[in-house]
């Protein structure tokens, strides 16, 4: 066996003095050179006085010319495919392989960008990039036929396990040695039977993150572009490339190694796999990952010097954590299931599978007799009625909060047992918020394998076998059955009376049961007691009691459950055994695939959507929002539920008004008066308004403000400033200015909007700290300029509305005096003051209720909305009866649903909420909170430039350049992409949509303010 065969090259003595005469000498050019890493040859960059970069190869003395040869028609394929690779440029005299000293060297040409292999996190995104570079590497190379092709050398795939066994023994600490040789042949078992059904042909053989330069995108993450280093180049399977490449993606999220299947599925897209070679990936990731660490341990022993090897070590042993995370078996179906093949053999292979059942939904309360239990545990039905509970994401019994309770589960089962129910079942595959956690970046385990049965206290039952099978396990907590087709039965929570039932030394089982045989007691108890009941295949097997492959052992007769990204692989290993127990399937499917398919289907495509993979959301208590599979997270962004989702005082007041009356406010009836008396009482002592007008949301809010502004004036015009956003009506669309929303905004705003400057003290035309009072007064000035321009234009000014604080530009303050001194001048011209209030109104402010308090102002008309009625449609216009009174020139107003005893009901419940729960006041702490530590992040990454807003309206502006602010959008919106996968909903606003809007819940606590700090910091450490 060659040293090249069983590892361990020492690399060229080569320093890079001679690297410089061989460019000197050879390529003739005068260059300087610095030595780049390598762990069997020596590569040097060389660098000209013009500047023009190349680099120098000395390859190791074991390789050969048909090799090098082989290398440099590889690369012509690579150019002729459209794959970017470094090119080989000749020497003087024109041969692309020069000799020095006895070793072979080459020049290429230099591949601009930046190394990928220490980038930290990769985005899907740049996941799906490598695989599908490693597709087209694979297709450029299907032809290629060169003698040089034929070599053998240790990073070969097909020698993978052979040389982790040889190196292994360099492998100095004991207990990662024998992990590596454990999973080396545990993957080595799982391929063998694979092996000749894998194609061959030309590979790269060591296409991964170290071995591709990457380029900076618009979002300023890396992607994959130019190819390097041909070294590995062999004939060789064709799936090594792309597990070679699957591999190298590990450490770069190493606690979420499915990450990787971004990269398989698009090398599958691009690439089709065969069945066999489908499941000949994840053990080929495993054998890589074992043989990078074992000969990195063997090429520290033999070339200790080597600080490129030995700086690898850590990413090596991170790479073999992460592709031996979860078990081999579970891998290869996450694999199978991702690419759409069936997880069981058909013949000589697998099929694709078909589209799933839709999904079940768990439903509680008492079901039909046939659902007993009687298949299972036949005395039972003589007691009562089996309940079918539902822990479930959208369960009715898991309101206020409930779910949040660590004895939920408990709870549901003895308010069952309390009706009169013998058993509680909780179902097979329904994801369960009871077991989902808050304030985590990580999904919590919600998919239950099995179906657990809760017995009511009392006495003691008999258990039976429900169907026939093989004793293959008795203990004194359950018995496994072997059943047919390589299926087995699990029942856990009682002691096995079979006899003899532990499986001779051959395997064969030593007792057999009927359908309908006494297996065991569940005992007489005065509390409850569990069965856990699961159907799994036979590869989900250990072989020891609980039967299930790598899911946490629970207590005895408690279901095992898996975290949501699991599911895919744990819904193929196992099946509901509803049917066998006598009872009709729940089991639920993540449907946030159908759902956004339905959408595109009929939505327009004006319609925002959030996020590139939305998921589905059907829960929110509080700050938190569930999606469909239990995975919860905090909510940064839904400034219209004030109080939080879920609230149970505005859920009792809807619902109780709406069963007595809900009517049109042109009747009589005592809750418009209370509630508007309610709103008026919030206004500032003396402020003279104290009329209001209540309509459905924000839009129609600013529409009749308009109105009301406009008859009380008798003149059209209104100022609004540039970059504003205030509805969707005609009226108050045609008063939005922004951009984001409109890109032709400032074109098309009808004649009777005039736009003024955007007073923004860090993006607008005067700029400045909060301490300059100056800036304020030039805005101001330059506003009644305007004033002055439109009066002898005979465009009298009716009205200005702006935000109180800038909402769209992402809570931007306004410069301190500048609202006085513009409400003065535009009274002072004969208009109104607008307030839209619909954002940062409501106590969202913190030091204050209404935004405009932070001026020192009053205005004549106030816009409000969004959190009226914490989700429920609820709009309003507060001003004086005076104005008022004026539309009663145009006709009578009224909205059919603004101001009806029910929106009435929840606005009033709304406002005792936020006294009696303090949330002004949890604005003004929490918000105070999420500021600093958004300014502490800020020193330490340069790309948070300003820090906007007050109380739990706040801005954080993402910037390229401090001093220039370049916004930083498409960074921005790839930054809210990967604080979603952390568990935290944060997105973008601003006129150039570089600002992370935080207009949370006012519910927020500081635990939740500080995992989303801390999500924040690690975005913007990791990458996105």
């Amino acid at each position: 066996m060659t040293q090249e065969q069983s590892g361990g090259l020492v690399r060229p003595e080569v320093s890079a003095a001679d690297a410089e005469a061989i460019a000197r000498e050879h390529y003739g050019i005068a260059a300087t050179a610095r030595e780049l890493g390598s762990n069997q040859d020596r590569n040097y960059l060389l660098e000209e006085a013009d500047g023009t970069r190349s680099v120098l190869r000395i390859d190791n003395p074991v390789f050969g010319d048909a090799a090098r040869d082989a290398q440099h028609a590889a690369i012509d394929a690579y150019l002729a495919a459209g794959v970017r690779a470094a090119s080989v440029l000749p020497g003087t005299d024109g041969a692309l392989t020069q000799r020095w000293r006895g070793f072979a060297a080459r020049r290429s040409t230099f591949a601009d960008g930046e190394p990928l292999v220490d980038a930290g996190y990769f985005a899907p995104v740049v996941l799906a990039e490598f695989g599908a570079l490693a597709a087209a590497s694979v297709n450029a190379l299907a032809e290629l036929d060169h003698p040089g092709l034929d070599r053998e050398h240790m990073w070969r795939m097909q020698h993978a396990h052979r040389e982790t066994v040889a190196l292994a023994g360099a492998i100095a600490d004991e207990e990662l040695r024998s992990r590596v040789l454990a999973a080396a042949e545990a993957a080595d078992a799982a391929l063998q039977p694979l092996v000749d059904a894998l194609p061959v042909q030309a590979i790269h053989g060591d296409l991964t993150d170290d071995n591709v330069m990457g380029v900076r995108g618009a979002d300023a993450r890396l992607h994959p572009r130019t190819v390097l280093d041909l070294g590995d180049l062999a004939t060789g399977w064709r799936v090594a490339e792309l597990a070679v490449t699957a591999s190298s993606m590990l450490h770069h999220d190493a606690e979420r190694p499915l990450r990787v299947l971004e990269t398989i599925a698009a090398f599958h897209r691009d690439a089709r796999l065969s069945a066999a070679e489908a499941r000949a990936v994840w053990p080929l990731v495993v054998l890589r990952a074992c043989v990078l660490v074992a000969s990195g341990w063997r090429q520290l022993e033999i070339d200790g010097a080597n600080a490129y090897a030995r700086e690898r070590i850590a990413g090596e042993q991170a790479i073999f954590d992460a592709a031996t995370a979860l078990p081999l078996a579970e891998a290869v179906e996450q694999v199978l299931a991702r690419l759409g093949f069936l997880g069981v053999p058909e013949g000589s292979g697998l099929r694709l599978q078909s589209a799933p059942e839709a999904p079940g939904r768990a439903s509680a309360g008492s079901d039909t007799a046939a659902e007993r239990l009687a298949p299972i545990l036949p005395g039972l039905a003589a007691l009562g009625d089996t309940t079918m509970l539902d822990p479930g994401v959208e369960s009715e019994e898991l309101a206020a909060g409930a779910w949040l309770a660590e004895d939920a589960e408990d709870r549901l089962a003895s308010d069952a047992f309390a009706r009169g129910a013998a058993a509680a079942v909780l179902p097979y595959g329904v994801y369960r918020l009871t077991r989902t956690v808050v304030d985590s970046a990580d999904a919590a385990e919600t998919w239950p394998i099995g179906t657990e049965i809760r017995v009511a206290p009392g006495a003691a039952l008999e258990v039976v076998a429900p169907v026939s099978g093989d004793v293959v396990t008795s203990t004194e907590r359950g018995v496994l059955l072997a059943l047919a087709d390589g299926w087995y039965l699990g029942i856990d929570g009682f002691a096995s009376e079979v006899d003899g039932a532990v499986a001779d030394e051959g395997g064969d089982p030593a007792a057999r049961v009927a359908a309908g045989d006494r297996l065991g007691v569940l005992p007489e108890a005065d509390a409850a007691r569990s069965l856990a009941v699961t159907l799994c295949r036979s590869d989900a097997l250990e072989g020891v009691a609980p039967p299930i492959l790598a899911v946490e052992v629970p207590e005895p007769g408690r279901a095992q459950l898996v975290a949501p990204e699991r599911v895919a692989a744990w819904s193929r290993f196992t099946r509901d055994p509803a049917a066998l127990i006598g009872l009709r399937t729940r089991a639920q499917r993540d449907t946030a695939g159908d759902e956004q398919t339905r959408r595109e289907r009929i939505f327009a495509s004006a319609q925002e959507r959030y996020y590139e993979r939305p998921m589905q959301i059907e829960r929110g208590w509080r700050h938190h929002l569930i999606d469909t599979t239990g995975r919860a997270y905090i909510d940064v962004v839904n400034n219209v539920t004030g109080l939080g989702h879920g609230h149970p005082g505005v859920a009792d007041a809807a619902s109780r008004q709406i069963r007595i009356l809900n009517t049109n406010s042109r009747f009589l009836y005592r809750e418009l008066a209370e509630y508007s008396e309610r709103l008026l009482a919030l206004l500032p002592e003396g402020s003279g308004l104290d009329t209001v007008l209540l309509v459905n949301s924000g839009s129609e809010a600013v529409d009749l403000a308009l109105r009301l502004a406009q008859a009380a004036t008798g003149r059209r015009t209104v100022v609004s400033l540039r970059e504003a956003y205030h509805g969707w009506t005609m009226a108050s669309d045609a008063v939005t200015t922004s951009a984001y929303d409109n890109p032709d905004a400032l074109g098309s705003r009808p004649d009777w909007v005039h736009v003024a400057d955007v007073p923004n003290r860090f993006r607008g035309s005067y700029r400045g700290d909060a301490a300059d009072t100056s800036i304020g007064a030039r805005y101001a000035a330059d506003l009644g300029a305007d004033l002055d321009r439109l009066a002898e234009s005979g465009r009298e000014v009716a009205a200005f509305v702006c935000e109180s604080v800038l909402g769209n530009a992402g809570g931007v303050l306004l410069p301190d005096g500048y609202l006085a001194d513009v409400y003065a001048r535009v009274r002072a011209a004969g208009g109104l003051c607008i307030a839209d209030e619909v954002q940062v109104g409501f106590g969202r402010m913190g030091s204050s209720f209404w935004g405009f308090e932070q001026s020192g102002v009053v205005p004549d008309l106030i816009t409000i909305a969004k959190p009226m009625g914490n989700g429920f449609p609820i709009g309003g216009v507060i001003t004086s009866k005076r104005v008022a009174d004026a539309l009663s020139a145009q006709g009578q107003f009224f909205s059919s649903a603004g101001g009806n005893p029910l929106s009435c009901r929840v606005g009033i419940a709304v406002l005792d909420a936020m006294r009696d729960e303090g949330l002004q006041e949890n604005a003004r702490v929490v918000g105070a909170r999420l500021a600093d530590g958004f300014r502490a992040l800020a020193d330490r990454h340069p790309s948070i430039g300003p820090v906007h807003g007050e109380g739990l309206y706040l801005g954080v502006e993402l910037v390229r350049d401090r001093e220039t602010l370049e916004p930083a959008k498409a960074e921005a919106a790839a930054i809210c992409e990967r604080l979603r996968e952390l568990g935290v909903i944060v997105l973008t606003t601003s006129e150039r949509s570089n600002v992370l809007k935080v207009k949370p819940p006012l519910c927020l606590t500081a635990e939740s303010a500080d995992v989303v700090l801390a999500a924040l910091d690690r975005v913007l450490t990791e990458g996105w």
